[in-house]
């Protein structure tokens, strides 16, 4: 089954009248306590009006100290429960009433006015008030003088007024339900006009831009516009690729149509041989620039996040790259050597694009620094920062020139060699992959190329 697709709305609603629900359990609580509390302070004050009525009465119209029938009755009486009252005589104990309804000892440790306590009496609980008389028969002894009432009432008038609220509260959570379904929906809206702008713009990689988007939306339109940038840039590279391909490959091919027809329309076998031999040299170019356009868009496309480099060693990989080229180097009769501190170089980069940076260096001086020249490879410390250095003897390139090298497609006017223009253009890039820089200058004594590339040295934690 296809699974249900989130809904924004449905979770804004769900975000928002979870917690007023919530809310409205919380103030009904709150409703019922607080009521609960002012029928406590009701009732207490009752009771206590209640006993000090009781009291006055046995004084004025009872001097006996007894309660008369009629006010036991009144005094006990409750629709519902059960109220309870005693009377107990210092000298006499019980005179009257519940004979369990007995004030606790020191109750009235601090005078004689009216006190209230909690009890329970046969698994009721009671709220009780108490009092201490003079006995009108017998000045010298106490009466202790109780009336108490079950809960009954007070609960029951707690939840009256709560569910006296409860319409209100209900009626309250409904209004704000419907506005906040309208505050969703009305929000809600505000996204259309963005919409049928992605949806009608003619341009369909521009911007989008801060105009008229919500503040909450700026982070999803940047984000979008950032995306828009990186697409541009990547169909702008297949674009400048397959221009620098149909260029570059253009004279190849038209080389190779050249030499086939002559091969076709000769007999000779030497005439044959030297247009198979130039149809070969051409073959090995195209390669080469093919590679290099691929090598070079690869370059320009890659970024640099987190997690694509690693902890390198440049005095410990630099010479084992080197080593590998040692013997293509003494082919072409070039002396290639390596020069280096003894102690760890690190930086932060990634082993496989250096070794393309490398080889870009060293293809570049074996292709033009000549037969029996001198190449080094050499690194150094320069501050925080290392010096990776290829250097030649050969015909080096004059100084007017050298601020071009590192362009794409460029190479030095009158040189022989054939070559793409785009080795020193992958290094250019690859450089600033690993946020270094490349520096061009004569070698020494003022003779042949030297390339440096500066790398920042790894944090040493």
């Amino acid at each position: 089954m296809r699974a249900r697709r989130q809904s924004l709305r449905r979770r804004l609603l769900t975000t928002l009248l979870v917690p007023l629900t919530a809310l409205l359990l919380l103030n009904s609580l709150i409703t019922y306590l607080g009521a609960l509390i002012y029928a406590n302070h009701v009732h207490d004050v009752n009771l206590v009006n209640d006993t000090l009525t009781l009291v006055q009465l046995m004084t004025n119209k009872s001097p006996d100290g007894q309660v008369t029938p009629q006010a036991q009755f009144l005094l006990e009486y409750e629709p519902e429960g059960r109220n309870y009252f005693s009377v107990f005589s210092e000298h006499h104990g019980l005179i009257a009433g519940n004979p369990v309804l007995k004030p606790p000892r020191g109750l009235f440790a601090d005078g004689h006015a009216p006190q209230l306590y909690d009890i329970q009496i046969e698994r009721h609980a009671l709220r009780a008030a108490s009092i201490q008389m003079v006995n009108p028969r017998e000045p010298d002894d106490q009466l202790e003088v109780t009336i108490a009432e079950t809960l009954h009432d007070r609960h029951q008038e707690a939840r009256q007024i709560l569910l006296l609220s409860i319409p209100a509260q209900a009626l309250l959570i409904v209004a704000a339900f419907l506005l906040v379904w309208l505050g969703v929906s009305t929000s809600l809206r505000q996204l259309e006009p963005l919409t049928n702008q992605l949806a009608n713009r003619e341009h369909g990689l521009a911007p989008i831009g801060d105009a008229d988007v919500p503040v909450e939306i700026l982070p999803l339109t940047r984000t979008i516009d950032g995306l828009f940038a990186r697409l541009r840039g990547m169909l702008a590279l297949h674009e400048r690729f397959i221009a620098d391909a149909a260029h570059q490959l253009r004279t190849p091919l038209a080389g190779l149509s050249v030499h086939a027809e002559r091969a076709q329309a000769s007999s000779d076998p030497t005439t044959i041989k030297d247009a198979l031999n130039h149809i070969q040299r051409l073959i090995l170019r195209a390669n080469r620039t093919s590679s290099q356009l691929l090598a070079l868009t690869r370059a320009q496309t890659a970024e640099h996040e987190a997690g694509d480099t690693e902890r390198l060693d440049l005095a410990t990989l630099i010479p084992e790259l080197v080593g590998q080229r040692v013997h293509e180097a003494l082919a072409a009769h070039i002396d290639l050597g390596y020069e280096g501190p003894a102690g760890p170089l690190h930086i932060d980069g990634d082993r496989h694009r250096l070794q393309e940076l490398l080889d870009n260096l060293i293809d570049n001086s074996l292709r033009y620094a000549g037969r029996g020249s001198v190449m080094t490879v050499s690194l150094d410390r320069e501050n925080r920062h290392i010096c990776l250095a290829v250097e030649d003897n050969g015909p080096g390139v004059p100084p007017s020139w050298i601020e071009r090298l590192g362009e794409r497609f460029f190479r030095v006017p009158g040189s022989e060699e054939q070559g793409s223009g785009l080795g020193l253009a992958i290094v250019q890039r690859i450089a600033e992959w690993h946020e270094a820089r490349v520096r061009y200058r004569s070698g020494s004594d003022g003779r042949g190329l030297r390339v440096e590339i500066i790398f920042p040295a790894a944090d040493q934690t």
